[in-house]
């Protein structure tokens, strides 16, 4: 997709706000109508309202519910439908997407707080990963896929362990000043 900058979101403090991670993962994949995406760990909404711009049918979840409501908010603010919902994962999700995509905590770092939880990923920096990709097929479709935003802080061996019986593309790359970030979209079934 392309990054539209005239899509307005609006920020809260107790929200992870949109950052140039969130702009790759937009820039990475496309995404076309009839498809159906679900956004894990939504944020502000920023991408789900870009793939509910390109025709998608969009499911947003956080389990902040901060977030739910501002990318409630946002979509309708930027005149999008997006079901968005309070969920830890997919556990307020029953159906089947063909894309799933989570921009997941991936810092390897330990924190407390309410924000923290939108970027700690533990001290391995593989936060929800593994469960996400124990889980993810169930609510995939045949030939879907899953898009995701992993560090070269994370732990590498574990990455590419969880990853290693999965067929995965490398969509992009940004090198910053202390990490690489990657998007990567891997296929479960």
């Amino acid at each position: 997709m392309k990054y539209d900058p005239a899509i307005n979101i609006a920020e809260a403090d107790d929200v992870y706000p949109p950052s140039e991670d969130s702009i790759m993962l937009i820039q990475s994949f496309d995404v076309e109508p009839p498809e159906s995406v679900l956004e894990i760990g939504c944020g502000s909404g920023i991408v789900a309202i870009h793939c509910a711009h390109s025709g998608a049918d969009v499911v947003a979840v956080d389990i902040n519910p901060h977030a739910v409501e501002l990318t409630g908010k946002n979509a309708e603010a930027n005149g999008v439908k997006v079901d968005a919902r309070g969920s830890d994962l997919f556990q307020n999700v029953p159906e089947k997407f063909d894309t799933i995509v989570f921009n997941l905590p991936y810092l390897p770092v330990s924190d407390e707080g309410e924000l923290a939880k939108a970027w700690s990923g533990g001290e391995d920096g593989m936060g929800p990963l593994p469960r996400l990709v124990a889980e993810a097929p169930d609510h995939l479709n045949m030939n879907g896929r899953l898009i995701i935003v992993v560090s070269s802080l994370m732990d590498q061996e574990k990455l590419d362990a969880l990853l290693d019986d999965h067929y995965v593309n490398e969509l992009s790359e940004l090198p910053l000043f202390f990490e690489k970030l990657k998007v990567l979209e891997i296929h479960l079934n």
